[in-house]
């Protein structure tokens, strides 16, 4: 492999990449409404020679390179986070702008720069003949994420019958390799009450002082240790062997952690106690723990047993129609997933960036922040990872343009120089992949 026409091949893409993110980014793509972004992808892929691409049923844009029958994936979501207050930005976030080095502008980070390098990687791989011949290319624009982070791959697995050998998620990893995440999950905590006249409250029963007794230990569960003394057993103890067999992995990925999100509640007026409360947890999970045992954990708080049937512990569901229109079901759950250095996805993404670009993360002055780690790392936040190798065990790994503290956050910007980078890497992984 020519290592050497691999980045010269990617460099020469630079302002096409450009051009075509900045496409992107111009185009208001919030999840379920990011027709115009799936079309304008499947548009760059036509014009660059995909050998097929199509739009699913549930708005996703499928691009394939390749004929063989095993499948080597790259997956990016291409729906953004809103603006939030208009006020924080500096320029249109949709507008937007580039210089030498950056391009400004909401989703450049997260994350439509990565299907902007998959898409351009696997036009490279075609042009230098870089993917094997019993391998087809797969590059995914994937609608939803951030709404519902592994939706997508739910239906891409289960309705359409994919399943690739291994997906290279392109997230933004800040120049790292990211071999896992924590998972995450949405709980809900309805407290029910009776409501009476404000002026005598000894005759109700306040849902809202209810809560609050709730949300004072839902604050230790997030806060507390785990030693004798403590009652409510903090998040921290899955990091000890006593308490979780998977304890080496959890401290990779971080404890766990908990927050209280939304809060809402019903009464009859402002004259009135309180008849119900209700709470949404924003829960974070590290290795070891699960659904079941997250909403356990909550249901064996101290104040949630003291008031018995009063209290009802659930979580979310999310039903919001695609942009399509179709509706796809599931539980707000999103897995943990972690793999082994070893794991050869993982070591394919290692060997091309350190024939390419050396062992250490590279990157612009401006976006160093977390490129001082070790290159082999993980994310702080979610990814469709959650699905794919946390629902279906297809083996994931991370690599993308971009840095995570840009996500979500206005005057968001990417990096040119990361586009190019990962186009590389991408190209040459399939010829490094040792099953």
């Amino acid at each position: 492999m020519d290592f050497g026409k691999i980045k010269e091949a990617a460099q020469g893409y630079e302002q096409a990449m450009t051009r075509f993110l900045r496409d992107l980014i111009a185009i208001p793509s919030e999840s379920c409404e990011e027709e115009g972004v799936i079309r304008r992808c499947a548009q760059e892929m036509e014009a660059l020679g995909f050998d097929k691409v199509e739009i699913d049923p549930m708005g996703n844009c499928l691009g394939w390179m390749g004929t063989g029958s095993k499948i080597m994936a790259f997956d990016g979501h291409i729906d953004t986070v809103g603006i939030g207050n208009i006020v924080n930005w500096t320029d249109d976030p949709y507008k937007g702008w580039e210089d030498d080095t950056r391009i400004y502008g909401r989703g450049g980070s997260d994350q439509e720069g990565g299907v902007v390098s998959a898409v351009y990687g696997a036009k490279i791989m075609k042009d230098l003949g870089l993917i094997p011949e019993d391998t087809s290319i797969l590059v995914t624009a994937t609608v939803q994420e951030e709404d519902c982070d592994g939706l997508c791959w739910q239906y891409i697995h289960n309705e359409l019958g994919i399943t690739p050998e291994f997906v290279i998620s392109t997230e933004p990893t800040d120049g790292g390799i990211y071999r896992g995440h924590r998972g995450r999950m949405e709980i809900r905590v309805d407290v029910h009450g009776v409501s009476c006249h404000g002026s005598a409250p000894e005759r109700g029963d306040n849902a809202i002082y209810k809560m609050s007794d709730i949300l004072q230990d839902v604050r230790a569960l997030n806060e507390n240790g785990c030693g004798p003394e403590d009652e409510v057993k903090g998040l921290v103890k899955m990091l000890e062997p006593e308490f979780n067999p998977d304890w080496e992995d959890a401290r990779f990925l971080g404890r766990g952690t908990i927050t209280v999100s939304q809060i809402f509640y019903t009464s009859p007026s402002r004259c009135a106690v309180a008849d119900s409360c209700a709470v949404s947890l924003d829960r974070r999970m590290t290795a070891g723990e699960t659904w079941e045992s997250c909403l356990e954990e909550i249901r064996a708080l101290p104040s949630v047993k003291k008031y018995g049937d009063d209290v009802k512990v659930s979580m979310y569901m999310y039903d919001r129609p695609a942009w399509t229109g179709l509706v796809y079901p599931t539980e707000c759950y999103f897995p943990t997933w972690i793999n082994k250095e070893t794991a050869p996805h993982v070591q394919a993404l290692s060997d091309a960036h350190k024939a390419l670009y050396g062992e250490t993360r590279q990157g612009e002055p401006d976006a160093m922040s977390k490129r001082q780690r070790p290159l082999i790392d993980k994310w702080t936040f979610s990814t469709n990872g959650v699905s794919i190798q946390g629902r279906y065990g297809i083996p994931c790994v991370g690599f993308g343009p971009g840095a995570e503290s840009q996500a979500h956050a206005p005057n968001e910007i990417t990096w040119k120089s990361d586009l190019v980078r990962c186009a590389a890497v991408y190209a040459a992984v399939p010829g490094l992949y040792k099953k």
